[in-house]
């Protein structure tokens, strides 16, 4: 990826107006390789003079071991001094292609620019698009929030569709008839037909909707629960290392029974909630 093209998607993505030295901060491999690349194309000169001129350089870094103990105090501000120096200059590499992004999105072909505002860099529209995008605005839908337990019930209806409500809480172990209302004026589910039982419940589905919401493809892009697993254990990992150095710290044999009666709750527990 260029330098330019990541200067683009870094101001696209920043919530808030992303300022230089942000930028300079994420971009400094790639600026550092930029200054240190013509380093090898200007070293010209003969073996003997590359040697000669590393030699006053040598001769300084001992006159600093030797005097370091003296300029100890000191070495604090040259530092400070030092990395100051390298972040203007770093700044300096970054702003020509910062002001050539700048002048691309400026061209009248394009409907959104860089602005410069409160001492950072946003995209925003032009305004001369104004009226259509306050039109657009008008039409926008309220962003969905959903409850965790409308979360648990949507996750259900989408590994398992099509699903009738009472195989969903049969599932979550809940009552949630007002859960799956809700998702259906949300537009989150559909029906999709009656199941051929007694009574014919209906059946239930995910809409299109839903993949809008979660920046889905396709169902196939759902995470495996496979996935949820390794997520879980590698949880499950980081919260069971306390106990388990208390455990070896133990030396009575009581202590370790009780420790793994204690744990049968909680693994009974998991493969409950691990259905969905």
């Amino acid at each position: 990826m260029s330098l330019k093209s990541q200067l683009e998607a870094l101001i696209y993505a920043a919530e808030e107006p992303i300022t230089l030295d942000q930028l300079t901060a994420l971009v400094k491999e790639d600026l550092l390789a930029l200054k240190n690349a013509p380093a090898p194309a200007s070293a010209g000169g003969q073996p003997g003079e590359q040697g000669a001129a590393e030699q006053p350089q040598q001769s300084s870094e001992h006159a600093e071991d030797h005097l370091g103990a003296v300029e100890e105090p000191a070495a604090a501000p040259v530092k400070r001094a030092k990395e100051k120096s390298e972040r203007a200059e770093l700044r300096g590499l970054l702003r020509p292609y910062l002001d050539e992004l700048i002048a691309d999105y400026a061209n009248p072909e394009h409907g959104i620019e860089i602005r410069e505002v409160a001492g950072g860099y946003r995209m925003s529209t032009k305004p001369e698009h104004h009226d259509v995008v306050k039109a657009f605005s008008k039409s926008l839908k309220p962003p969905v929030r959903l409850s965790l337990q409308a979360l648990e019930t949507l996750a259900v209806i989408a590994y398992k569709q099509p699903v009738t409500t009472p195989e969903v809480m049969e599932i979550r172990g809940v009552q949630g008839a007002g859960v799956m209302k809700t998702l259906l004026e949300r537009k989150l589910i559909a029906v999709a037909g009656r199941k051929n039982v007694i009574g014919k419940p209906m059946l239930y589905k995910t809409t299109k909707e839903f993949m809008i919401q979660f920046g889905l493809k396709d169902l196939s892009e759902l995470p495996t629960l496979k996935e949820f697993e390794e997520i879980k254990r590698l949880a499950m990992g980081d919260e069971s290392e306390p106990p388990a150095e208390s455990a070896g710290s133990a030396t009575a044999s009581s202590g370790s029974s009780s420790e793994t009666s204690s744990s049968e709750p909680e693994s009974s527990e998991e493969d409950s909630s691990g259905e969905i």
